[in-house]
């Protein structure tokens, strides 16, 4: 191993000491038992990260170490495997990855998506090669996005755009069917169904923000003739009741973007939820804008850093060439603006993810007709004007 190699090496084990340092001097006192084990903890973490990328950058026909680089390296090494178990996927292409730290959800001690596993992204040249030290689940430059409902009309718009824009987000969607994974292209898109838990962890683990954009979706009754009059009436297949989807479901959404270590999260709901005799509550008798309220109600207080949407009636038309409109409370709905295209919500929950005045703010979203008044491009003003909180 050469020098320069080394150096790189010693690096990330000073940076675990540092990170112990400034945990003993902002932890409180009477919990100091506690903490210490966490920093020793962290540093096992970091010890065994080093180790891997030793590992990783020893060629089968060179010892690996002829003597010790860290103080206490092999302690700390060995203590990590009882703490925090570390996997290493070896690719023996041109990019050897090293995964290391693997933290739980509820580790107070450095998330894997934080800014210092970011800074300890390293890229060691040997041969050609790259060693990588990843923290988080596809580039540590860019924001892992999930967008829930990705086979819906807007997750569909959502993902996409999150695609477009590669240079600052990692795409991910999830869908109920194959068929709708093979829609999207299939690359970072997972099948699974919201309201059974245990089939969506994969696709949110490592995420930096989650969009809700699922839904339940009523559909008529089979025999209705359109010819004869009347109304149509409504039903919810099993398992896709709003109950089951937009409450159930999308609590189980929050709950695991929370235990992912998600940074934000983006809830995209309907407007008319203030009025419980809404017509849309009627339909198939299954109060959709109740439960609509009661899954935002649960984001707005679980603590994370949240937006909530709720969108006017939705339009299939191209984005980008109305004025949009902002309100609260459904005050929106008093007037003649009470719908705005799948495009302009599909942006405006992405924007979301961007600007710092779009924290723990919920709105109503409308948009002027076409041609009226001038197309929205500046996104922070935007959220700049809401001040509702929910």
């Amino acid at each position: 191993m050469c020098i320069r190699e080394q150096i790189y090496l010693r690096k990330v084990w000073i940076a675990s000491c540092i990170h112990g340092e400034q945990m003993k001097k902002h932890s409180p006192r009477k919990t100091l038992g506690r903490d210490e084990r966490e920093i020793r903890a962290s540093q096992s973490r970091f010890a065994a990260m080093a180790m891997a990328m030793a590992t990783a950058l020893s060629s089968s026909s060179s010892p690996l170490l002829s003597r010790p680089l860290f103080p206490a390296t092999s302690k700390l090494a060995s203590q990590s495997h009882s703490t925090a178990p570390t996997s290493l996927a070896l690719n023996q292409s041109r990019s050897q990855t090293v995964h290391c730290g693997a933290f739980s959800s509820s580790s107070s001690v450095v998330p894997q998506s934080s800014s210092l596993w970011r800074s300890l992204a390293l890229k060691v040249p040997r041969a050609g090669r790259t060693v990588r030290v990843l923290a988080m689940a596809d580039s540590a430059d860019k924001m892992t996005v999930l967008v829930t409902g990705a086979g819906g009309r807007t997750g569909r718009l959502a993902f996409q755009k999150l695609k477009e824009k590669d240079g600052q987000f990692v795409a991910r969607g999830l869908v109920r069917t194959e068929e709708g994974k093979e829609a999207l292209g299939g690359d970072g898109v997972f099948v699974g169904d919201v309201v059974k838990p245990e089939s969506i962890g994969a696709a949110f683990e490592g995420i930096d923000a989650l969009i809700i954009l699922t839904s339940a979706v009523p559909k008529p009754k089979p025999g209705f003739d359109p010819t004869q009059g009347g109304r149509p009436e409504f039903y919810y297949v099993e398992g896709g009741s709003p109950e089951e989807v937009d409450w159930i479901g999308q609590k189980a959404q929050i709950d695991a973007a929370i235990a992912a270590g998600a940074k934000q999260i983006v809830l995209v709901g309907s407007m008319g939820g203030t009025d419980e005799a809404n017509p849309l509550n009627s339909l198939g008798n299954g109060n959709i804008l109740v439960w609509k309220r009661k899954a935002e109600k649960y984001l707005s207080e679980c603590g994370v850093p949240y937006t909530i949407i709720r969108a006017g009636g939705l339009q299939d038309k191209e984005g980008g060439v109305r004025e949009l409109l902002i309100g609260k409370d459904d005050e929106l709905l008093q007037t003649q603006t009470r719908t705005v295209s799948r495009a302009d919500v599909a942006e405006m929950a992405i924007q979301a993810l961007l600007i710092e005045e779009a924290k723990n703010k919920a709105l109503d979203l409308a948009s002027k007709p076409e041609g009226e008044g001038t197309p929205t491009t500046d996104f922070r003003s935007i959220y700049a004007g809401v001040t509702s909180k929910f």
